[in-house]
């Protein structure tokens, strides 16, 4: 199975270049970021000519969130995590799709730094960990993805001492990630590149994309029972290539299939 995360800067105005991934990768679970659209905007009939089911959370101008699936229908769980701090924001939609719990989120930039749009960044991140808690705690084989907008490590981001100050690369950010990831959670594309330069995001300005002068900000994180199942993880960086494209590229892991339970003898 494969399932990916696409930041789309803009769902309507990305919506060729969408279909055209879409349409060349099948990716059978996807979770969209950034659609800039309200609910009654998003360009439903579009995705539903390809064969995926979608369900969305819409914003009018900003943020906005979406998960589409050819492998079976969206049982929508929640949209918006507990005790958002302002829950006006689209950014976190969660399904049961195909025997698994999927997460797609769009974590707050968190820009200028600091100030109450870096705080905010901050209390939605301790959100994020509180509820992811609660995901692994369920059991359940568990799939958090979308764009964190933090990156990591220094491997992570093109000339590190350029960040220091940005929101992305903060001290405290960079900390809430490793504390999620020490619930349990596998990082799934540095575990199959552990020390691979591999970038999501390009920016549009410097010829960012032509110098590889990246970040890594797009992660899909799985669950201890979905780690085992983890075949492959990559960037399809040639998307950002494609004209009037989004600044990420789409970020997608393969998992294999379940194993079936045997049963007990008697």
């Amino acid at each position: 199975m494969k399932i990916a995360t696409y930041n789309v800067n803009g769902v309507n105005g990305r919506l060729p270049v969408l279909v055209r991934w879409l349409e060349e990768e099948q990716p059978d679970i996807v979770v969209l970021q950034e659609l800039k659209a309200p609910q009654e905007k998003f360009p439903e009939k579009a995705i539903r000519d390809l064969g995926y089911d979608v369900v969305w959370h819409g914003q009018k101008s900003w943020n906005g969130v979406a998960m589409l699936s050819r492998v079976g229908e969206i049982h929508e769980t929640r949209r918006g995590l507990p005790g958002d701090p302002d829950p006006a924001q689209s950014r976190y939609i969660e399904a049961a799709v195909n025997g698994l719990l999927i997460a797609g989120l769009y974590l707050p930039n968190g820009n200028p730094r600091p100030g109450p749009k870096f705080d905010y960044k901050l209390l939605w991140f301790e959100r994020l960990i509180e509820h992811a808690a609660d995901l692994l705690a369920s059991g359940a084989p568990v799939v958090l993805a979308g764009d964190f907008n933090v990156m990591p490590t220094e491997r992570d981001v093109y000339k590190p001492e350029r960040w220091l100050d940005d929101a992305l690369f903060a001290p405290e950010v960079r900390a809430a990630f490793f504390r999620l990831l020490e619930q349990g959670w596998t990082d799934a594309l540095r575990t199959m590149h552990p020390d691979e330069t591999i970038y999501t995001f390009w920016d549009y300005f410097r010829n960012a994309y032509g110098r590889n002068a990246g970040l890594r900000i797009d992660h899909l994180l799985l669950s201890p029972s979905l780690a085992d199942r983890l075949v492959d993880a990559q960037v399809d960086r040639q998307v950002r290539g494609w004209e009037k494209t989004s600044d990420h590229a789409p970020t997608w892991i393969e998992l294999a299939d379940a194993k079936p339970a045997q049963r007990k003898r008697k």
